[in-house]
């Protein structure tokens, strides 16, 4: 059976006790190792396939993942759909710790962050208008919604550098843009779920309201630790609820990403090239 469902989060998720035929599968990527061994296994009748983010035991900072690695290694095990957990701060007073956020833009204010899977010999400029996947982030809203946690649909998240937490000054021209969530790792993510014409959607996870509210003068990582673990068993339902109910067919245009957006003539990718992204740019070669 193919798998077709990713999960990226803490290593946490893969816990389930519904997760079945588990095994550790290790995957070469042209990019280097992803954060450890991907988990497949069967959840809910679905072969699915879960990374631990920041690696076993969180040895890895948000600016040291291998992004790349991380959705190719998906890419290569035949993955159509992600599904992200990660822990936000909220900046709004809307958005409570404890609630989801199914944010649909981002904001990027990183630095020096490998987003591309292209370069070497190969351009190409793929549309990021709407950077979330509709169809995945709109059946994990509802599936939330069903469970009965306080989740939001749409927002803003800024993804800063890290790993320290904001300034207050930071903070607040955040809150004052009308940005809604801040974290540390998930637009890389999204980028190269884009190249690589999978869908993609973020479980927003909140844990605290950063440091611009007055309740929360300065963030804790026992703050965020304490709230992510109460998120966690509420997180593990939803995906499983959302991997039993997604089709097996996509009726998106993340799928057909790439269609319109190398710029390269085929024969003049360098061969290396052409091998090393096969499993990324396979189809638009063959077109």
């Amino acid at each position: 059976m193919t798998i077709q469902i990713g999960i990226i989060g803490g290593s946490g998720l893969y816990d389930m006790v519904e997760v079945t035929d588990r095994k550790e599968v290790v995957v070469k990527t042209p990019f280097g190792d992803p954060s450890g061994p991907y988990v497949t296994g069967t959840l809910r009748g679905r072969r699915v396939a879960f990374l631990a983010r920041h690696g076993v035991e969180h040895r890895l900072l948000p600016s040291d993942l291998n992004f790349r690695a991380n959705i190719f290694g998906f890419k290569k095990l035949g993955v159509e759909w992600i599904l992200s957990a990660s822990a936000v701060g909220s900046l709004q007073e809307q958005y409570r710790p404890l609630d989801i956020v199914v944010p649909d833009q981002f904001l990027d204010r990183t630095s020096g962050r490998i987003s591309t899977f292209f370069g070497r010999g190969i351009v190409a400029h793929v549309g990021f208008a709407r950077p979330l996947c509709p169809q995945l982030s709109a059946s994990a809203f509802e599936v939330a919604t069903a469970v009965g946690v306080r989740v939001h649909r749409g927002g803003t998240y800024v993804c800063m550098e890290g790993p320290q937490f904001s300034t207050l000054a930071e903070s607040k021209l955040y809150q004052s843009w009308g940005m809604d969530i801040i974290g540390m790792t998930n637009l890389q993510e999204a980028k190269l779920a884009r190249e690589a014409e999978v869908c993609y959607a973020t479980l927003a996870l909140v844990t605290d309201y950063d440091c611009w509210h007055p309740s929360h003068d300065e963030v804790t990582v026992e703050m965020i630790v304490v709230n992510l673990t109460q998120n966690a068993a509420t997180a593990q339902r939803i995906i499983s609820d959302v991997v039993a109910g997604l089709p097996q067919s996509r009726v998106c245009e993340c799928g057909s990403a790439l269609d319109m957006a190398i710029i390269t003539q085929r024969d003049a990718v360098p061969a290396v090239t052409r091998t090393e992204l096969e499993p990324i740019i396979g189809r638009w070669l063959k077109s």
